[in-house]
């Protein structure tokens, strides 16, 4: 079930965040998500959000983040992989939203293929600033 971020969520989402992340990226430097965990803490309140709960339990199983029509990112616990809660986050936020873009790291084949398949479409190549990486910007409608 996909519901709106609550406060109490927190937690468990930075803890998705944090793990998903060094997973999905071994060619960052753990110290880099390690590095950006308050920040982004911050930032969470901040964020639209929305979280996926199993039916009938209260953890979280994964989240997606938005900034307008920009994903921020969709993070799944590793356990809940494969099993169609990013999809059905994605699916949720394209029922609200026209048009969503996003970043994704070019050596992120998975989540590349993810959202291709998704129906979205790579718009322009560029490097991330942050970390020197090449990734796509990728654009649905």
């Amino acid at each position: 079930m996909v519901r709106a971020y609550e406060p109490s969520d927190l937690s468990a989402v930075m803890q998705i965040w944090l793990e998903t992340n060094i997973q999905a990226h071994p060619f960052i430097p753990e110290e880099y998500w390690r590095g950006n965990y308050e920040w982004v803490k911050g930032m969470i309140p901040q964020a639209e959000l929305y979280v996926f709960c199993a039916e009938g339990a209260s953890e979280s199983l994964g989240f997606i983040g938005l900034d307008g029509e920009e994903i921020e990112g969709i993070f799944v616990r590793g356990s809940a992989q494969s099993r169609g809660v990013g999809k059905q986050l994605l699916d949720h936020v394209k029922n609200l939203k026209p048009h969503l873009t996003l970043h994704v790291y070019q050596k992120n084949e998975r989540a590349l293929h993810f959202y291709q398949r998704e129906g979205f479409s790579i718009q322009k190549c560029m490097a991330d600033p942050d970390t020197g990486e090449a990734e796509f910007l990728m654009g649905w409608a």
